[in-house]
């Protein structure tokens, strides 16, 4: 096959190193003395010589998309901001295991390579890593005539941490009594939006509903916010973190719980922010599946021992809220 065959099939060998070209940059200023090999490389090499200094090193990996969020970024332009959200989900996702994050590897898919918007998407990334102090130390792009819609394209991303085996969250005594404190969310983050596009479908995204304040793809953009360097200097006084994403308050918070012990949630303990009012009442959304569906404005939930809310609340240093509490009973959550 020629290159013009191949071209002619809708795979561009010349954009895919245009893309590259304009995210080498970004993808570099990542690196630090631990990266080996990245652009160009058939593996990222990432010098582990720390684990040495842990008594049972433990690695710690997760994979994870952003979901149909990628169609509104499409429709409104804006392609930077997913790509911070898949390094940040997965940071979270690996965060409340205790991990510090090392390197990450992403992977952009679409029907046809504009080398323009991979790049921003892979900025996007790379800003995000900066924040953490993770390595971008590989990835893939794909380009997929016939399995994608023109137009369409799709991210996700793996990321490897490490912690010691002694620190991994949860831990073992939590107790009935322990509280639940939330930490607020930068938004939907990465989940819910294909009933956001279900609700808000013909209404331009340049629209500006007075409670907002700001344009609806603005505030439906919002990156996923990492909460890594927030919380990671404070993980020996928690005993555990949920991450609220797909599944939210009633899924997500019992991953952490151990048999005997659930979890009452307490609604109206903080402000829910007018993007979720919104689209409850343009959705006519019930509220228990708002709260299975949408973080509701709480992004984390940290479980801490009752003596110790009011120093955590104090170390944090941003207003939160105790939101709930553990309980003996099923490992389940409920809504009070």
């Amino acid at each position: 096959m020629t290159k013009s065959d191949y071209a002619a099939s809708g795979v561009s060998i010349d954009a895919g190193n245009r893309a590259v070209e304009l995210m080498k940059d970004a993808v570099r200023s990542t690196y630090g003395p631990q990266v080996l090999a990245g652009i160009g490389s058939f593996g990222g090499l990432y010098d582990a010589s720390l684990i040495k200094e842990m008594e049972s090193p433990v690695l710690v990996a997760s994979t994870d998309g952003v979901g149909t969020k990628v169609k509104l970024a499409a429709q409104a332009g804006r392609y930077r901001p997913v790509g911070c959200d898949i390094v940040n989900h997965c940071i979270d996702d690996i965060l409340v295991q205790g991990a510090r994050p090392l390197f990450f590897l992403d992977y952009f898919a679409t029907s046809r390579l504009d080398p323009q918007v991979v790049a921003e998407v892979v900025r996007g990334a790379a800003e995000a890593c900066r924040e953490a102090g993770v390595a971008l130390i590989g990835g893939e792009t794909a380009e997929m005539p016939g399995v994608y819609m023109a137009g369409e394209f799709d991210v996700a991303g793996t990321i490897v941490g490490v912690l010691d085996r002694a620190s991994i969250l949860p831990r073992p005594n939590l107790a009935p009594g322990d509280m639940l404190v939330g930490i607020r969310s930068s938004g939907p983050h990465t989940n819910g939006f294909s009933l956001i596009r279900r609700i808000f479908e013909g209404v331009p995204l340049e629209t500006v509903y007075p409670e907002l304040e700001v344009p609806l793809g603005e505030a439906l953009l919002a990156p996923h916010r990492s909460y890594y360097p927030l919380l990671h200097p404070l993980l020996a006084r928690i005993k555990a973190l949920a991450h609220l994403t797909g599944g939210s308050f009633i899924e997500n918070i019992p991953r952490v719980l151990p048999e005997g012990i659930g979890a009452v949630v307490r609604r109206g303990s903080w402000p829910v922010p007018p993007l979720f009012d919104l689209i409850q009442a343009r959705g006519e959304v019930d509220p228990l599946e708002m709260h299975r569906v949408f973080n509701m404005g709480i992004g984390m939930v940290v479980v801490v021992a009752q003596e110790e809310v009011q120093a955590l609340q104090e170390a944090i240093g941003e207003e939160t809220w105790v939101i709930g509490e553990l309980v003996a009973g099923e490992k389940k959550v409920a809504l009070g």
